[in-house]
């Protein structure tokens, strides 16, 4: 994807990320259907740096790992900004856009897999 935008893949994992290593101080968790790991990555990534852009220090990363019939979704990032930061508000931003019905048919769509 765009310059500056870090891709790992290891035994069924795809992290997206603006820097290395990867740092989570926030995240959340949640199941997704069956998608392409890359094109849902990015996707969930801008949707979070759109909600999270105020966040001083915020650095986006998105980890989705294979399970099943499923993707197991980690959105979150590090946090280098000074001063204390909301982290319970902060995680509830993020479950809540990876709930959302709305975002998770557009990215749905955006990241289908190809019938065979």
């Amino acid at each position: 994807m765009g310059a500056g935008w870090h891709t790992e893949r290891h035994d069924g994992t795809l992290t997206v990320s603006r820097q290395l290593p990867v740092r989570f101080d926030v995240s959340a968790s949640a199941t997704m259907p069956r998608l392409r790991k890359g094109r849902l990555a990015h996707q969930i990534r801008q949707d979070l740096w759109r909600l999270l852009r105020h966040v001083r220090g915020f650095c986006p990363a998105v980890r989705v790992v294979e399970d099943g019939p499923h993707l197991i979704v980690t959105a979150g990032g590090q946090i280098s900004g000074r001063g204390a930061y909301p982290k319970a508000q902060i995680e509830e931003k993020i479950a809540g856009l990876l709930g959302d019905p709305d975002l998770i048919r557009r990215w749905s769509n955006h990241a289908r897999v190809a019938d065979a």
